[in-house]
């Protein structure tokens, strides 16, 4: 089973239930609105207080987690940098 994500302001979802994430327009956002969570089995859409990216991040490890899949390792050095 995937792990619960934080959308922000104490909601969580289970991350296999996220079917689309989507940010708000400038207009739009504001007081802690900042990007659409749509989930499985909720008719509207939730209002989270994350950056969509931030969400995605959290998405992508959560079910990478689910699928058994090996957590990427980062390098010191960042890409294309050479190391001093």
């Amino acid at each position: 089973m995937a792990r619960m994500i934080p959308l922000g302001y104490g909601k969580f979802v289970r991350a296999d239930r996220v079917f689309a994430v989507v940010p708000l327009d400038a207009a739009e956002r504001g007081d802690g609105r900042r990007t659409y969570v749509h989930v499985e089995g909720i008719s509207e859409p939730l209002v989270a207080s994350r950056s969509e990216r931030a969400i995605l991040a959290d998405l992508d490890a959560a079910l990478a987690e689910a699928a058994g899949v090996p957590r990427r390792r980062r390098s010191s050095a960042g890409q294309g940098e050479l190391p001093l």
